[in-house]
């Protein structure tokens, strides 16, 4: 920086030798002078200000450096860096989502999902696997020696370990905090009202597909799609959601059934009863609602609880009264008198030799239940007669049979939303004049209880099919069909199965109820044996019947398959229509509830003790179907039930579900009939309404109950 002038550049040459002897003295004392007089300059420079100008220059340097820098990895490393960062951190993942509900025409929850975790394991990154085993197996329920063979010796890079576990486990598998084991959010189904119209209802699988009845039939509306979401990993490794502008959980839709809960409960107390009473095989019934073609309650027993479908029987859970095609019997009577009346082959008042209840005809003999002689068409079918029907069905002719069966929709599937079997209908050039006649008394023909109620809900419309309905839906259109029989035609079969209840000598008597006119069919159907090739001792007792008789609100159809201590469908499944009939006349307020009340008094609701044969029964761990049995011990409380847990709430106050799990709090207020709402996505409830140990409120003034839950 600082530059010195040369020696030699300053010799003088004509200076005298004498002065070059003195040299070495004047020379050092001359440097000091001159180096004196050259650092002069540096005594006068401000070293202070030097510095800081030195410190600007450097940040200065340094600041353009950086921005340098910044700029480079801005705009020239940029868009690599933020690709391999989004690849690092940002991933997508297929999200399910949760199913809707299913609910009861009331608005009552039958079905609904919550929110459940799955223990998951990505064995590349476990660091430890004999660790991992022997903490984790004991927690899981798992020997430790499996679980450590089946990850360690693994290709994939995904495993589920245990799926859908309850919050305690979860929770205890978080707090081992083991390196490749992770906890995913799935959702599992819960029904509030365990086996209340299980069969119905069906149930849905581990991965939230719908696998039995409704649930699998309506997969397209229940289910939810699932849609590919963004996941983001934290420095933790940790993942959560992150949802785009727009974007939510997928959900899928809910489904309003045309079910009445407590109409339901009614139904399956009555048919439950008259199973075991009669220690039969199965039972079941439907209530339709006639104006407008909706299945008020559809009832089957053994009862089966979609809550714990494992452990059921596919026996248990099949809906028989869908899948289950048998030879209806004498309830198939009176499509065949309507059809030979519709045809003006006979009327009312035609008379029909009955034979005295015994007729051989081509090689074929027919026996009556009772021995009657000449008979006008309007009472055989109040006698039941097999003779004069098989003789009816021989005036119509087989084309003409045919066809107004298949008007009424047997051989073919119904529009309800269930699984349902076609039953058998054979094609009219397979039919001999046996067949006619055995068809005309509910032989040689195979439909299901559906199919029945379809037909009978179009006799009771004044002849125009109607279509029977299990779902509401707000889109639906009234579409036009088919008249099968003119109105004339029907009621006057409605007056004959009037007389079939109403008059003392009718096979329905038993389903008579004081002050409201009833009609209905009574049906005893031989059940064939397949084995042997013909028909066994095993009989199928059913009724159908409706009220009031000359403007019909409700229809019933009662089923019970291979009853033991007595085999007529008059006195085995006519007392299950008069109690249904009853109690419903009651609850809606239809009747004289006074004449009612005392018509509720049925030698069915005798409780009996006997021994259960056939299926395996669903456990009858519900209060109000225990208590049924137990009406002498604590009448007043079986008299002021009406739903699952009307006791408790009568008799017990508002549980503490505070710090509980979701799991338990819901299954506490399922108890006592109360489906809360839960605000939040966490595990546990860390507030609720009503306050605990307060008193159930009443009904009528519509409390919300609300569990708000913690943040995770």
């Amino acid at each position: 920086m600082f530059k010195f002038s040369s020696r030699k550049g300053n010799r003088h040459t004509d200076a005298p030798r004498a002065e070059k002897t003195a040299r070495p003295v004047n020379r050092a004392r001359a440097n000091v002078s001159e180096g004196k007089a050259r650092f002069a300059w540096a005594e006068k420079v401000d070293w202070g200000r030097v510095r800081i100008r030195l410190v600007v220059v450097i940040f200065c340097l340094l600041w353009t450096g950086l921005w340098g820098r910044a700029w480079y990895l801005q705009m020239i490393e940029g868009p690599r860096l933020a690709e391999r960062a989004r690849r690092q951190h940002m991933a997508s993942e297929l999200v399910t989502g949760r199913r809707g509900m299913i609910l009861d025409r009331n608005g009552q929850v039958l079905a609904r999902s919550i929110e459940a975790r799955s223990v998951y394991a990505r064995p590349q990154e476990i660091e430890d696997f004999q660790a991992m085993a022997n903490t984790l197996g004991p927690i899981l329920g798992i020997e430790p020696k499996k679980l450590y063979d089946e990850l360690s010796q693994t290709k994939r890079r995904f495993v589920w370990i245990k799926r859908k576990v309850d919050d305690y486990t979860a929770e205890a598998v978080h707090k081992t905090n083991l390196a490749g084991i992770g906890l995913s959010k799935e959702y599992d189904r819960v029904y509030p009202f365990k086996h209340m119209a299980g069969q119905v209802l069906g149930f849905v699988g581990l991965d939230d597909k719908g696998l039995e009845g409704i649930e699998r039939s309506m997969e397209s509306r229940l289910g939810c799609i699932p849609t590919r979401q963004i996941v983001q990993r934290d420095a933790m490794g940790r993942r959560f959601y992150l949802h785009e502008e727009g974007q939510s959980e997928p959900r899928g839709e809910d489904l309003t059934l045309t079910i009445d809960v407590q109409m339901q409960f009614i139904v399956e107390e009555a048919v439950a009863r008259a199973v075991r009473e009669y220690d039969a095989r199965w039972g079941g019934a439907i209530v339709v609602d006639v104006p407008s073609g909706e299945i008020m309650a559809w009832a089957q027993y053994p009862f089966f609880n979609p809550n714990t479908y494992k452990d059921a029987s596919p026996l248990v859970y099949r809906n028989r009264m869908a899948a289950d095609a048998l030879e209806p019997g004498s309830t198939f009577k009176p499509f065949v008198m309507a059809t030979a009346i519709q045809e003006k082959k006979i009327s009312a008042s035609t008379a029909i030799d009955c034979e005295s209840g015994r007729w051989e005809t081509k090689n074929f003999t027919i026996r009556d239940t009772s021995r009657q002689g000449v008979l006008p068409a309007s009472k055989v079918l109040r006698y039941s007669s097999n003779i004069g029907m098989a003789k009816i069905g021989l005036m119509i002719g087989v084309p003409t049979f045919h066809k107004y069966l298949q008007a009424l929709g047997f051989g073919q599937r119904t529009s309800v939303p269930v699984s349902d079997s076609r039953g058998i209908l054979r094609i009219p050039r397979d039919w001999s004049e046996v067949d006619i006649m055995s068809t005309s008394f509910g032989q040689s023909i195979s439909v299901t209880g559906l199919q029945m109620a379809q037909a009978y809900l179009t006799l009771l419309n004044n002849g125009l099919y109607k279509q029977l309905t299990l779902t509401r839906d707000e889109n639906n259109v009234e579409e036009t069909h088919q008249r099968v029989f003119s109105q004339s035609t029907a009621r006057e079969v409605m007056r004959m199965m009037r007389d079939v209840v109403e008059e003392n000598d009718g096979t329905g008597k038993r389903a008579r109820i004081e002050g409201v006119e009833v009609g209905g069919k009574t049906g005893t159907a031989q059940k064939a044996d397949h084995r042997a090739g013909t028909y066994g001792s095993k009989r199928l007792a059913s009724f159908v019947g409706f009220f009031p008789a000359d403007k019909p609100k409700y229809l019933i159809l009662v089923m019970v398959d291979e009853p033991t201590r007595n085999q007529y469908g008059g006195v085995v499944a006519a007392p299950v229509f008069k109690e249904i009939a009853s109690r419903t006349l009651t609850f809606t307020g239809l009747g004289n509830d006074s004449k009612v009340a005392a018509a509720e008094e049925s030698p069915a609701a005798t409780p009996v003790s006997g021994r259960r044969r056939g299926l395996k029964l669903a456990s009858l761990d519900i209060p109000y179907v225990a208590d049924a049995f137990k009406k002498e011990d604590a009448p007043a409380q079986d008299q002021g039930m009406r739903l699952p847990g009307h006791l408790a709430k009568a008799g017990s106050r508002v549980p503490d579900v505070m710090g509980k799990s979701v799991r338990n709090a819901v299954e506490l207020f399922a108890r006592a009939g109360v489906v809360p709402e839960l605000k939040g996505t966490g595990s546990r409830v860390v507030k609720q309404t009503p306050a605990p140990g307060s008193v159930w409120p009443e009904e009528e003034n519509k409390v919300e109950y609300i569990l708000w839950l913690s943040e995770r």
